[in-house]
């Protein structure tokens, strides 16, 4: 059996659980909703404040998906009660982020500034010009965000400029002069 896949789910109070047929799930907590369709096979059963996930047998595809969907169901549960957020660090001379209004403004090294607006399901924060906190109640998304902020300027491994995770290292390289 999956390690994962068996750990039941305890649902906190204040959080309703309910599972359609054809294992539609909706998680409804104080930070918002979640809906979710999982797969047919996974059999997803809520009693008495604890969520159960099994599989029908001990199939490959069956054994994989076990714990795939044990941990989306968690993640819904963990979302609409704290929710999720990812930190950017922004480093370079002159590289510098700020919020207007609904949108996240960057200067990042180009002509031009970086605009990217801030969606219904993700809130942006700025709590410095040198730092970014996107936050939202789905890990998926939140994580999507990230990703495509961080790659309007990746770092660069030579003096570590660009855009970063807060927990990201950057192997840094010698340039050409080093080599002697």
């Amino acid at each position: 059996m999956s390690r994962i896949g068996r750990a039941p789910i305890t649902v906190p109070a204040g959080v309703e659980v309910k599972v359609d047929e054809h294992n539609h799930i909706t998680v409804k907590g104080p930070k918002g909703t979640l809906e979710r369709t999982l797969v047919p096979q996974m059999k997803v059963t809520v009693d008495a404040g604890v969520i159960h996930v099994s599989r029908p047998d001990d199939t490959k595809e069956n054994r994989s998906l076990h714990g795939l969907t044990r941990t989306l169901v968690d993640n819904m549960v963990i979302g609409v009660t704290h929710g999720f957020e990812k930190k950017l660090e922004i480093n370079g001379v002159g590289y510098r982020a700020a919020k207007e209004g609904k949108n996240l403004v960057m200067n990042l090294g180009f002509s031009h500034q970086v605009i990217v607006p801030e969606t219904d399901d993700i809130q942006i924060d700025v709590p410095d010009a040198n730092h970014v906190v996107i936050k939202g109640i789905d890990k998926q998304k939140v994580g999507q965000f990230a990703a495509e902020v961080r790659g309007k300027r990746p770092p660069e491994p030579y003096k570590g400029k660009g855009i970063k995770y807060d927990y990201e290292v950057i192997r840094r390289k010698e340039g050409k002069t080093g080599a002697k």
